[in-house]
């Protein structure tokens, strides 16, 4: 095995782990793995009996994930660099190069897009991916290029990628592979590279110990054992002091790099399936070590999480004129259902955020005070002369015409001269993007927090799509061969027409649950036959193309399977039920991470589209719950993107579909 470079300090997840092969590598390097996840179960047991000693937490702390599909990525601790052999079959010749469509054992083709909302969650500093060299060539490229695009323009990492084979770094093995490395924080030069190719430490009359024909082997593979050795399939026989021999577990490990100590608790059969699927820990290690090398060269470039980026979008931008309007007006107005000022107000008395270590205390009109939470230093400012009608009119225009991530100089100005520099009110895991103590006739309330929708951009939503939005169907009734003619459908409604033509073709739709446990558990903590009746909501918008909520209750209520199931009798109940559950959405929990109940905000404040703003607060449910069931309605997100809306085979036999919930204004 390679000798252990420089012990470097940091945290890595393993990913598609296999027998361990990053995990190796990286621990070689200093690293901790904090989270491993492979479904293979013999896989698995060689996992577990070889790092159970180097990596005692990992099972202590119940970190050996089994199917990342189902991990609540909060769970996941934090960590630095991202590690992941994800499934090769889809984009090999053994694989029949399905790709992303590879949905004949279980979704092996678009785990892909698993270790993406990791990476978008987690926001680790680094990624290191590994995958067969076909990948880059795959449809044309196409493959490749969706897998760089997501990186690097929807998540923000740099990108670099070489063919590497293990020979490269030192191994008697061709296996070429393609290795993916990214950052987050990389410089603008980009000037990351892989390191330069090393001599063979040993050749193949070293791994069997007497003269064989070849110098470097071939690559080790799964399948395919035991051909002839002129045969062109030919990979596990050698010619070795004149005599054919066939590769063995011995020989496989010193190919791969792994320890004389490393053991295989499984058959022979197993264990050289268990080597072929292997990366060869050589190669991952000295990439890992050029990866560390350069991303604790990166520290420098690193902006601290609190200060204000120079370009924002329209929601983040949006977050701060709510700031300043209400530094400005000292009052905000509840809503009536249809986003009507009433006549009840709100009076502002105090104004923070949840990230922000400065109270704007506003005393009267036109003097504010701001006190530092951390120094106890207190600023006086003379807000007229800071902001007028006509500078929050401009700043809203700005917002309006803006384009993707943008700049806005005046805000900048206005921002220095209050002395914060902050912009995102909370984080993903809160729902009050701006915290006040309010006053009205009746009461007073202290640190309330609000959530803030704008529809100065697109409609504003109230569930994002992602991995924890989906839910799993049992489809019976259809025979297997059809799985390919199905999931080939592209129309334009191509969700709707699968559906219908697998219920034309005698299929039935059960519905089994929530992908992630945490969305099963907040919603029967909603209600506790919601995830029913979101089965049947999620049916009768794909199906039936109804997509506001309050015409799909309609459907459900005419069609009356639901009512038979669960018997709410009423469609007033049930109306009753769903307007609750958009509230707890929009209050309350998030679909990653078990729910407690409470809610963590107690209102929500609108900008609308002319750039004046209301609020609702829960004295005032009644038109809160009556303004989401008549606005909110569901939307179809990309399905390749977050793995929905095509028949696959589990590991069970059984077909199963997924179909995704975002809920949208």
């Amino acid at each position: 095995m390679v000798k252990k470079k420089q012990k470097h300090n940091f945290t890595f997840i393993d990913l598609f782990a296999g027998i361990g092969g990053f995990h190796l590598a990286m621990h070689n390097l200093g690293g901790k793995c904090v989270f491993a996840s492979e479904m293979d179960k013999s896989a698995r047991e060689t996992y577990e009996h070889n790092f159970k000693s180097l990596s005692p937490n990992l099972f202590k702390e119940k970190k050996f994930n089994d199917d990342i599909r189902k991990a609540t990525i909060q769970d996941i601790p934090d960590f630095d660099i991202l590690c992941a052999g994800f499934p090769c079959q889809p984009f090999s010749q053994a694989g029949h190069k399905r790709g992303f469509e590879d949905n004949h054992n279980s979704e092996r083709g678009n785990l892909f897009f698993n270790i993406v909302e990791i990476i978008e969650e987690k926001k680790p500093k680094a990624f290191f991916l590994e995958n067969v060299r076909g990948l880059v060539s795959h449809d044309n490229g196409n493959t490749f290029k969706t897998i760089r695009r997501i990186l690097e323009t929807e998540l923000g990492y740099s990108f670099y990628f070489k063919i590497v084979k293990a020979s490269d770094y030192g191994l008697p093995q061709l296996r070429p592979r393609v290795f993916m490395v990214g950052f987050r924080d990389d410089s603008f030069l980009k000037g990351f590279d892989f390191p330069p190719k090393k001599p063979l430490k040993l050749n193949m009359s070293d791994v069997w110990g007497a003269k064989c024909s070849r110098e470097v082997g071939f690559t080790i593979r799964v399948g395919g054992r035991g051909s002839k050795i002129d045969d062109r399939r030919n990979w596990d026989s050698y010619i070795v002091n004149s005599e054919i021999k066939q590769l063995g577990v011995k020989e496989g490990k010193l190919m791969q790099g792994f320890p004389s100590d490393f053991n295989f608790p499984v058959s022979k059969t197993q264990a050289m399936k268990q080597l072929g699927n292997s990366v060869a820990i050589d190669a991952i290690q000295e990439v890992g070590d050029q990866l560390l090398i350069y991303m604790d060269g990166l520290k420098c470039n690193v902006l601290s999480n609190d200060k204000m980026k120079a370009t924002n979008n329209k929601g983040e931008w949006t977050e701060l004129l709510v700031f300043l309007k209400l530094l400005h007006d000292q009052v905000i107005h509840l809503s009536d259902k249809d986003l009507n000022k009433s006549k009840d107000f709100f009076k502002i008395k105090k104004i923070t955020t949840k990230n922000l270590n400065l109270d704007f205390l506003l005393l009267d009109k036109s003097t504010v005070n701001s006190i530092n939470n951390l120094t106890g230093e207190i600023k006086n400012f003379n807000i007229p002369n800071l902001l007028t009608e006509a500078i929050l009119n401009n700043l809203t225009s700005s917002i309006i015409n803006g384009k993707g991530t943008f700049e806005i100089p005046q805000f900048k100005v206005i921002q220095n001269n209050l002395g914060f520099d902050i912009v995102k009110g909370g984080t993903s895991l809160q729902k009050s993007d701006i915290v006040l103590d309010i006053e009205s006739e009746t009461f007073e309330k202290r640190n309330e927090g609000f959530g803030i929708k704008s529809y100065l951009g697109s409609k504003p939503t109230l569930l994002n799509a992602s991995g924890n939005t989906n839910f799993i169907f049992e489809v019976e009734g259809i025979k297997h061969s059809l799985i390919d003619e199905i999931n080939n459908i592209d129309t334009r409604t191509k969700l709707t027409d699968r559906i219908q033509f697998i219920e034309s073709m005698g299929g039935k739709f059960n519905y089994v649950g929530a992908e992630k446990e945490s969305m099963e558990y907040n919603l029967k903590l909603s209600d506790s036959n919601m995830p029913k009746i979101i089965g049947e909501v999620l049916l009768s918008f794909y199906k039936d193309r109804v997509s506001k909520i309050s015409q799909v209750v309609d459907c459900i209520h005419k069609k009356g399977r639901l009512n038979k199931d669960i018997q709410y009798v009423e469609k007033e109940v049930l109306e009753i039920k769903i307007k609750k559950l958009l509230l707890d959405i929009l209050l309350g929990f998030f679909a990653g991470k078990k729910w407690d109940g409470d809610y963590l905000a107690n209102g929500t404040i609108v900008m609308k589209k002319s750039g004046d703003f209301l609020c609702f607060h829960i004295i005032d449910m009644k038109n809160l719950k009556e303004y989401l069931f008549q606005n909110i309605k569901l939307d179809t997100p990309s399905t390749t993107r977050h793995r929905f809306g095509k028949l696959y085979i589990e590991k069970n036999g059984k077909l199963y579909f997924k179909l995704n919930l975002q809920l949208r204004f």
